[in-house]
């Protein structure tokens, strides 16, 4: 079966994209659950653990892309309570998805999702690397310039 995405699951993705101070994109491990249709975090959390086990086997290190944290959620009777989560990068949603139950249509709409923002941000990524290398090379050259008008 072919999956499209669609405007409602890219703008159901966004929705849960949050941003640190430092303007890193990030999404919530029990965003992305309760959205994924996880009902039961316990079980999302065996999802999380196999896409840790991948990151590792790609010698990518969990921690960059995985981080505990503690929130704070209100419950049933407006009472404010601790939360165990996770900071997930894009590429530990990229993978989390990946080992997320391929039966839910909304898996292979995140799937789709994660793997086109991973593309783009690599795209971009690489694009600034470029434009680094550019004027490092342009830096030389004036270097070199400079010191044959000295010579």
């Amino acid at each position: 079966m072919k999956t499209k995405l669609t405007k409602r699951a890219v703008a159901l993705f966004e929705s849960i994209k949050k941003t640190d101070d430092n303007g890193i994109e990030y999404w919530s491990s029990r965003d992305l659950a309760r959205i994924l249709e996880y009902r039961d975090y316990r079980n999302f959390l065996l999802v999380l653990n196999k896409a840790k086990e991948s990151c590792n086997n790609s010698n990518v290190s969990v921690r960059d892309h995985f981080v505990d944290v503690t929130d704070m959620v209100t419950i049933g009777s407006g009472a404010v309570r601790t939360v165990e989560s996770v900071r997930l990068s894009r590429y530990a949603c990229y993978l989390t998805v990946q080992n997320a139950d391929p039966n839910k249509p909304i898996v292979a709409q995140a799937q789709t999702y994660f793997a086109i923002q991973t593309r783009i941000a690599e795209v971009q990524q690489m694009k600034e690397y470029n434009k680094l290398m550019q004027i490092k090379l342009i830096m030389t050259l004036e270097r070199k310039y400079v010191r044959q008008l000295k010579i």
